[in-house]
C-alpha cells in the first residue's frame, strides 16, 4: 500500500501544532539519498533546535513510526517508501561547531564529517583528519562509529547528546555508546543531536596534509563522483571486501542499472535509472557469490530501510540461505 502523508499528517496535526520546524508530507526521498533513489517519505519533519525537537516527539503518538536520516549518503531508501515520519535534522538547528578546552570540539549532529575534520584543523587540533574521508554528517559516524584510513569515531568521542522517543534528554559516555566495529550499542530509539569530541594539540600544515593524502586516496580508488553510497559491504574480520567480492568475479556486476563499480568493487553504484530494488537485488546477488565462492557472510553497511513497491519481489537475503 502506498504511503499518505496528507493522511497522517491530519491525523497528527492537532498534537504537533506547536511544532516550530518544517512538515512535509509525501516528502521526496529520492533528492536526499545518494544514490537518487526511493520512495516518499509520509512525513518528513525537520525540527529548527533540541527543544523542538524534544517536543516533537513528547506529544507524537507511539504507534507511528519514527526514522532519522542524515544527508542520505549510506541510505537505500526501497521504492516503496518509509511509514511514520522521517526526522531530518537541520544544519541550522544541528550544525554548530565549536571548540572548547583547548583540544575538545562540540559539534551538532547535522555537521558534515568534512566540516568537522575542516574545523578541528583550523583550530590546530589533530586526531580529526580521516572525518575529511566520510561522506556523511556526525549522526550517522556516531551511531555506526564511521571510520576511514585506520581511525574509528570512538577514538574522539568523549560524550554523545540524545533524545528518545519520548523527548528526554540524554549524555551518553564513550564506555555506554557500545562501540564495535561499524556499530554501537545504544538504543535505536535515540536520536542524537551532537557530542563532544576530543583531539591534541597539532599544528595547522602537518593536519592539512594529513586531510590531503585522506582526499587523494579517496580520489583514487573509490568511485566519489558517482552516485554511492559509499562501502556497500563491512569488511569482514582480517580481510577487505572488496577483495572477497572481486575473487567472487563480481567486479562490474549489474543488475538493471545498478553496477558494483569497476573502480572499486565494493561500492555499489546507479549509473542511471537504477531503482532501489536493483541496488539491493545486486548486493544480495554479490552476497550470495561471495558466499558460494569463499564461505564468507558479507554484512551490510549501508543502511536499507522501507517497505518495497507494489509488485515489486521483495529481496530475500542470500535466498533465504542467510537471515
Amino acid at each position: 500500500m502506498a504511503v499518505d502523508g496528507n493522511a497522517l499528517l491530519e491525523r497528527l496535526q492537532p498534537l504537533i501544532g506547536g511544532a516550530r520546524g518544517r512538515v512535509t508530507p509525501n516528502a521526496p526521498m529520492n533528492a536526499i539519498t545518494w544514490f537518487r533513489t526511493g520512495g516518499p517519505a509520509e512525513l518528513l519533519f525537520q525540527p529548527a533546535d533540541e527543544d523542538d525537537l524534544a517536543l516533537f516527539l513528547s506529544v507524537l503518538p507511539d504507534d507511528v513510526p519514527v526514522l532519522v536520516v542524515g544527508v542520505g549518503s549510506n541510505l537505500l531508501v526501497r521504492d516503496g517508501g518509509l511509514k511514520g515520519v522521517v526526522i531530518r535534522l537541520s544544519a541550522k538547528g544541528f550544525g554548530k561547531v565549536e571548540t572548547v578546552d583547548g583540544t575538545r570540539i562540540k559539534a551538532g549532529a547535522a555537521v558534515p564529517d568534512k566540516m568537522l575534520a575542516a574545523a578541528a584543523r583550523d583550530a590546530e587540533i589533530g586526531g580529526f583528519h580521516f572525518f575529511h574521508g566520510i561522506p556523511g554528517a556526525l549522526g550517522g559516524a556516531l551511531r555506526m562509529n564511521a571510520g576511514a584510513n585506520g581511525v574509528e569515531t570512538r577514538e574522539r568521542v568523549v560524550e554523545v547528546y540524545a533524545i528518545d522517543r519520548q523527548g528526554k534528554r540524554h549524555v551518553i559516555s564513550n564506555a555506554d555508546m557500545g562501540y564495535g566495529y561499524r556499530h554501537s550499542s545504544v538504543p535505536s530509539d535515540l536520536i542524537f543531536t551532537g557530542a563532544l569530541f576530543e583531539g591534541y594539540a597539532e599544528d595547522k600544515a602537518s593536519i592539512q596534509r594529513q586531510m590531503d593524502e585522506v582526499q587523494h586516496h579517496r580520489e583514487t580508488v573509490q568511485p566519489i563522483k558517482e552516485r554511492t553510497g559509499g562501502s556497500t559491504f563491512k569488511n569482514p574480520d582480517g580481510l577487505s571486501a572488496w577483495k572477497v567480492i572481486d575473487e567472487a568475479g563480481c567486479r562490474g556486476m549489474m543488475e538493471g542499472m545498478a553496477q558494483m563499480s569497476p573502480m572499486h568493487c565494493n561500492f555499489m553504484i546507479n549509473t542511471g535509472g537504477a531503482t532501489s530494488h536493483d541496488l539491493e537485488m545486486l548486493g544480495e546477488t554479490v552476497r550470495t557469490r561471495v558466499l558460494d565462492n569463499s564461505g564468507i557472510r558479507l554484512e551490510w553497511e549501508i543502511k536499507r530501510i522501507g517497505e518495497f513497491a507494489e509488485g515489486e519481489e521483495p529481496v530475500q537475503p542470500l535466498l533465504g540461505r542467510l537471515l
